[in-house]
């Protein structure tokens, strides 16, 4: 990169070498430190590619740990090695109910999306079904965050339903691969044991990533996005040191990003540690403001309720909750629960003369910071 010799960017250049290379959805040619954990997926897969059903996989681990990487890593391989072959991931935080999810697969299997209207899931189901058989295609279905699915309450019949297609299509293929970052969820214990019965999956597990694999991996990943020069080793490793502190990867890559914009405003062709630091202030919550950004409307509202009622008994919350939205109290439990699995809401028990056992909520963030993400 070539410049003013002081370190200032002229009007037309960047710190960035390819900016892609910063966001979530980014698939690197080089897949570090989860040699064992694809060996392991492609040994459960590779059935498929001899016209056989995959076997059932299970990916566990928190979040940013590579566990969508590699299931988008190998389907891109299969893509185009195996052209009997046909992977669909479904992001269930997006796509969190049955009908949703065979939705999707009707769009990949035809090429363009299923009325929003007039068509039952048993229609839908048989759609997809009937054209694997026909195309004599093999289907491998990964649920990503598959926890969604179970908050949603389902899970079960999701799984029996893409599980069970050869009994009631002779000749249908499909297997499944569920991927959690919920730790406390045990995937097989929450189905029903119809779906127990004929899951029996392979299991993978992505621990989180050390101190040195997370400096190899944003090395790599600086090597390819920014220009020669533009972040030393000592700002490496503190951006390293935040990503340890968070647990997870993508706070990292992101905070290289944001870090290298903060150095553009300031029109320098280097990143600061100051510029690391002002960036971490908004990476650090990366994975509140994922999860917020999939809410329902209904889920958001309690979310502000709890952001400016923080603290107080979950019955007063409910009226404030229930004023604005109307729902009664079913809904609005359902809702606590979904949020105390996703870690946007915490809950404590207390005994209060005159009401006995009682229960509070409150945020697992700043509200300010939860705020500011639900504009």
């Amino acid at each position: 990169m070539t410049g003013d010799p002081d370190g200032m960017l002229s009007w037309d250049e960047s710190v960035f070498r390819d900016e892609s290379v910063f966001e979530v959805d980014y698939v690197p040619e080089t897949f570090k430190h989860r040699e064992s954990q694809l060996e392991s997926l492609k040994y459960a897969l590779r059935p498929a590619v001899r016209g056989s059903r995959p076997l059932n996989t299970v990916i566990r681990g928190p979040p940013g740990t590579g566990k969508t990487t590699a299931v988008q890593k190998l389907f891109g391989e299969l893509g185009v090695e195996a052209p009997n072959v046909r992977t669909v991931r479904v992001n269930c935080q997006v796509d969190s109910t049955r009908y949703a999810v065979f939705s999707r697969l009707f769009q990949s299997v035809f090429d363009y999306e299923p009325p929003s209207s007039g068509v039952s899931f048993k229609k839908l189901f048989e759609q997809v079904s009937d054209r694997l058989v026909e195309e004599d295609e093999v289907l491998i279905v990964a649920l990503d965050d598959v926890n969604y699915l179970f908050y949603e309450n389902e899970a079960s019949d999701t799984m029996y339903s893409l599980l069970r297609a050869h009994e009631t299509h002779a000749g249908a293929r499909i297997g499944v691969v569920v991927v959690s970052s919920d730790l406390s969820l045990s995937v097989m214990d929450e189905l029903d044991s119809r779906v127990q019965s004929v899951f029996r999956p392979e299991d993978i597990y992505f621990p989180p990533y050390d101190a040195p694999e997370i400096v190899d991996i944003l090395r790599e990943r600086v090597e390819r996005g920014f220009h020669e020069g533009v972040l030393s080793a000592p700002e490496l490793d503190r951006v390293a040191e935040l990503t340890a502190d968070s647990g997870d990867l993508r706070v990292g890559i992101d905070l290289l990003r944001r870090a290298g914009l903060n150095a553009e405003m300031r029109g320098s062709r280097t990143i600061s540690e100051d510029d690391i630091e002002e960036a971490y202030e908004r990476s650090k919550y990366v994975h509140l403001a994922r999860s917020l950004r999939e809410l329902t409307d209904s889920e958001r509202a309690l979310v502000r309720v709890v952001a400016e009622h923080g603290g107080e008994q979950a019955g007063d919350v409910y009226d404030v909750f229930h004023e604005e939205t109307d729902l009664g109290y079913t809904r609005y439990s359902e809702i606590v629960k979904k949020l105390e699995q996703l870690g946007v809401l915490e809950t404590e028990y207390a005994d209060v003369e005159g009401r006995g056992r009682s229960r509070s909520l409150s945020l697992a963030y700043e509200p300010e910071a939860v705020l500011d993400r639900l504009e």
